[in-house]
């Protein structure tokens, strides 16, 4: 049992670690010497653009289902707490139905933002 919750921290960890987004206008060179400049408007750029298109019903999906996980913490933002989640099973379920709660009521909302799609 322990070593299914490490190889399932450990996955959760290395994925959400090998996802990066350029914010700014990435250079690249062709082999012509060309200069392209590729600036892609749908990347994340800040906290509040991360928060855009947060739903409410994704997120009482996910503390429904695998709340113990604390991974709608991480869906709304909450890295921290999403980690303390992971780590305490979501505080022995208290804390995992405490969040189910303030998401059906939108009390937990996305950081830095607002629900775009509510119940």
């Amino acid at each position: 049992m322990k070593i299914k919750l490490f190889l399932m921290a450990l996955m959760l960890t290395l994925g959400t670690l090998s996802v990066s987004y350029a914010s700014f206008p990435v250079q690249r060179t062709t082999n012509d010497n060309v200069t392209v400049v590729e600036n892609n408007e749908e990347e994340l750029s800040s906290p509040a653009a991360a928060a855009e298109g947060k739903s409410q019903v994704v997120a009482l999906i996910l503390a429904a289902l695998i709340g113990g996980l604390g991974i709608h913490r991480f869906y709304l933002g909450y890295t921290w707490q999403g980690i303390v989640q992971l780590l305490t099973l979501g505080g022995c379920g208290i804390w995992a139905l405490i969040d189910l709660i303030r998401i059906i009521t939108g009390d937990l909302q996305p950081k830095n933002g607002s629900y775009t799609t509510t119940l």
